[in-house]
């Protein structure tokens, strides 16, 4: 057999285990086959469609090169990941909480092929990276939002998570990094959505948790024009949420 296939039956091995170690980990949860979705190419050309309702602006999509990439982005909507893709040709894998998988519309997250991740668990994190990490491998792109939920203010960045944020750049050093912003102006007429790509950081993957976080939050902020609270955006949900109440 050639070395080539010999590889790809190495590397689809190794898939296939990582997709049964997670499937024990989520029993009960459908994940479908995150980052390898054979309905994703299907999805997007549908997707595309929506271009008839939304007009997307994307700029700084060359800075972004074939093959593997890590897109870090602010999180305003549920459009926000399928705004960057229905406009590139792109196969992007993005970290998404476990819930959704058991939600109304979980199937778009299998179509997808998301990676389903649960908060606040090790396990769960060190499978998501896992998984991340032969994506990468694949020579396709993942997306994380360190913000760990939607904003409740759109013009607004909140401070972001290191959980999956961190290992995620430090275990995939060469990997270029960029920051993608996703906002929503009002005023424009047809609803539109504005996406801004940075060129590739640059980020020292021996660097702290603190310095890495920060030239993440600092690049995201260059890209558009919003505020910057230090507390995260679930603590400040929470607070509204009371306050409503």
């Amino acid at each position: 057999m050639p070395h080539d296939c010999l590889m790809a039956l190495f590397t689809d091995r190794a898939y296939s285990q990582l997709l049964d170690s997670g499937r024990h980990l989520y029993p009960g949860v459908r994940i479908g086959r995150p980052g390898r979705a054979r309905t994703y190419w299907a999805t997007i050309a549908g997707m595309r469609l929506l271009r008839l309702r939304w007009k997307v602006v994307v700029i700084g999509a060359d800075h972004v090169a074939p093959g593997a990439a890590i897109l870090v982005g602010n999180h305003v909507s549920a459009m926000d990941p399928v705004a960057t893709v229905m406009s590139q040709w792109w196969r992007v894998t993005a970290f998404a909480k476990v819930e959704v998988f058991q939600a109304r519309g979980a199937i778009f997250f299998r179509l997808m092929g998301q990676i389903p991740l649960r908060r606040g668990d090790e396990e769960s994190t060190t499978w998501a990276l896992a998984m991340a990490a032969s994506t990468l491998a694949d020579g396709n792109k993942v997306g994380v939002y360190p913000e760990g939920t939607r904003s409740p203010d759109p013009l607004t960045l909140h401070r972001l998570h290191p959980r999956v944020l961190v290992p995620l750049l430090k275990d995939n050093p060469g990997v270029p990094v960029h920051a993608i912003t996703t906002t929503y102006p009002q005023g424009t007429g047809r609803r539109r959505i504005d996406v801004a790509i940075s060129a590739p950081l640059s980020i020292d993957p021996q660097a702290s948790e603190t310095d890495i976080t920060d030239a993440i939050r600092d690049a995201l902020l260059a890209l558009a024009d919003l505020e910057y609270v230090d507390e995260s955006a679930a603590t400040v949900k929470r607070r509204m949420t009371g306050a409503a109440g």
